[in-house]
């Protein structure tokens, strides 16, 4: 069996050089201590990189690098998330008559339902007439009227209450809906500019 050659038997250590702090180049056989917190870079005997070798941190700037890293990572996601929805927002919206015919007619839907709200409030407020009229013969006082009487007041008070809370809470999701296709309809203008460029 041939040995081999003495070149091919030596596997030489590669020259370690980093600029520290000072600015001064510095190159070594072995990592350089004086660059410990910087990059360095191992090269081969012809001068070309073999490979990079990165800062040693302490524990605190590990952690540090690592949130960091994490924030990076969280802001590229939001980012492609964002994206997703755009395009989502444009196959739904292609142009300004469809985003208005949506908007017609999710407020045609909740105005319906106020609608229908405000007729059995006015159904409402006609038995309660009709209750006030009873009262009147006891003076419009409930504590002269009969328990039944009483009962009917009070429940009259309370669906007339509900109605009425009903009634202003879709009128809130009327202004919550139309502020939703407000700002919707800011951005989509931006998304139809023919200048930009969507990816």
């Amino acid at each position: 069996m041939q040995a081999q050659p003495a070149q091919q038997q030596a596997n030489p250590a590669g020259i370690f050089s980093c600029v520290d702090a000072s600015g001064r180049t510095i190159t070594s056989d072995r990592p350089i201590p004086d660059c410990l917190d910087r990059e360095q870079r191992e090269l081969n005997s012809s001068g070309t990189v073999r490979r990079r070798v990165e800062p040693s941190y302490t524990a605190r700037e590990q952690a540090e690098r690592d949130e960091r890293a994490r924030q990076a990572q969280i802001a590229a996601s939001r980012q492609i998330e964002e994206r997703r929805r755009e395009r989502a927002l444009l196959m739904r919206y292609p142009n300004d008559a469809a985003h208005e015919r949506d908007r017609t007619e999710a407020i045609g839907q909740i105005d319906a339902v106020i609608q229908s709200a405000r007729k059995r409030q006015g159904e409402l407020g006609e038995e309660r007439k009709k209750l006030d009229a009873e009262l009147e013969f006891y003076r419009n006082d409930l504590n002269k009227a009969p328990p039944s009487l009483r009962r009917q007041v009070e429940e009259s008070n309370q669906s007339i209450a509900v109605q009425s809370r009903f009634i202003g809470e879709q009128e809130d999701e009327k202004k919550r809906v139309n502020q939703r296709f407000d700002d919707e309809r800011v951005r989509l203008k931006q998304l139809w500019a023919p200048e930009v460029i969507r990816k």
